[in-house]
């Protein structure tokens, strides 16, 4: 265990209300690709950047296509890495709060997670755009083309949150809450340039706040610690 790491075991140890606010970064270990890394969805080619296909206006009027792409590389098959495990644990153990996260993998609850934020939504929950039914994922990998509601004939729709839409305000509420009220805040995995998600990570009060993240996240200069060694890596040294 290095000087950084051994630092982060003391002060998981001396805190008890922790909250772990995590992007794309936490889920790459499993093999699922970010957005803006080098070989990150956003460098890749496509007919359409990913951004305008992963957007409200173009769900609607090229939903064939939008499917296409979504069942491609947003359905991927993986499993929950160490870090998802050890934040698990730490809940588990009474130290972790929360987990608010970025992602849409479901990853944190495959590991056992229970309090978990989902900002951006939720590949797993998915529902019918004219009755509600709700469907698994496996009911859009298994389709082709537009995937249609069994009761009404309606298209179906992940719980995703695309741009141009706004997050739950549900979501955000609790998430406020259990950042508001952490004593320590650990920021893994994201960059911080999304928003407004990455916004909350300013109601935090507490006294300590780490990053664990290869890249910058502008939070440097008021961190207590800093740890650009993957988070996986990282967490799995961690004794709870």
């Amino acid at each position: 265990m290095n000087g950084k790491v051994e630092k982060l075991q003391k002060l998981i140890d001396t805190h008890s209300r922790i909250v772990f606010f995590g992007g794309a970064g936490v889920s790459t270990e499993s093999g699922i690709p970010d957005f803006r890394s080098v070989d990150g969805l956003y460098n890749q080619k496509y007919a359409w950047p990913p951004e305008t296909i992963l957007s409200h206006t173009f769900f609607l009027n090229h939903t064939k296509e939008f499917y296409d792409f979504y069942r491609d590389k947003m359905l991927v098959e993986a499993k929950p890495n160490p870090a998802h495990d050890k934040l698990a644990e730490l809940e588990n153990k009474g130290k972790l709060t929360a987990v608010v996260t970025q992602n849409i993998d479901g990853l944190h609850q495959a590991a056992g997670s229970r309090k978990v934020y989902e900002l951006h939504g939720s590949v797993k929950r998915n529902a019918c755009m004219s009755c509600g039914k709700s469907y698994e994922a496996d009911i859009i990998l298994e389709s082709e083309g537009i995937p249609r509601c069994k009761v009404c004939g309606g298209v179906i729709k992940p719980d995703v949150v695309l741009y141009e839409e706004g997050l739950d305000q549900d979501t955000i509420e609790g998430a406020v809450r259990a950042i508001s009220s952490a004593d320590m805040l650990i920021v893994g995995g994201t960059s911080l340039v999304v928003y407004p998600a990455a916004g909350l990570v300013h109601y935090f009060h507490g006294d300590t706040v780490v990053l664990i993240n290869k890249g910058q996240t502008g939070m440097e200069g008021s961190a207590d610690l800093v740890i650009t060694d993957p988070i996986g890596q990282v967490l799995s040294q961690i004794q709870v």
